[in-house]
């Protein structure tokens, strides 16, 4: 039996692209039971050096809103109108399932598995509070999804 490509089968985190962030985050916390949280933004491209494509992207941004579900977030996301992963995806397909996120301790080392493997990177970034890096993987055409990276610092 071979071993996971990134060293894990357990996604951290499982997210939905929509339009309206906060109508979607209502309607979760009323289908969860839980309170609604707060909308957050991506944060400025100073620290996030949003990559898009292999090229810089300062006009990419999102807002996002988190919901804890044990061991496992739901992430929601809100793209503004500039080309991004999020834009692409909401524009070609509507809302719904995005990516499945996992956790990662070296970046760099994930991002050379997931390109080894025929995954195609499409964007590239920081956390808005600068503690840890994201990478997204179309992986659309072998798991319907994308994978995204997820290493703190």
């Amino acid at each position: 039996m071979n071993l996971p490509v990134l060293g894990t089968y357990t996604p951290s985190q499982v997210a939905v692209i929509c339009h309206d962030i906060e109508a979607t985050k209502k309607a979760y916390a009323l289908f969860l039971g839980k309170e609604v949280p707060p909308t957050v933004d991506a944060g400025e491209y100073s620290v996030t050096k949003t990559e898009y494509y292999g090229q810089a992207n300062p006009d990419a941004s999102c807002v996002m809103a988190f919901f804890d579900l044990g061991n496992i977030q739901l992430e929601l996301i809100q793209p503004n109108e500039a080309k991004s992963t999020w834009r692409d995806f909401l524009e070609k397909n509507g809302e719904g399932l995005h990516h499945l996120a996992f956790n990662v301790p070296d970046i760099n080392k994930a991002m050379d598995d997931m390109k080894a493997q025929g995954f195609e990177l499409t964007q590239f970034g920081y956390y808005g509070d600068g503690s840890g890096a994201y990478a997204y993987f179309d992986a659309t055409k072998q798991l319907k999804c994308f994978v995204e990276l997820l290493c703190s610092f």
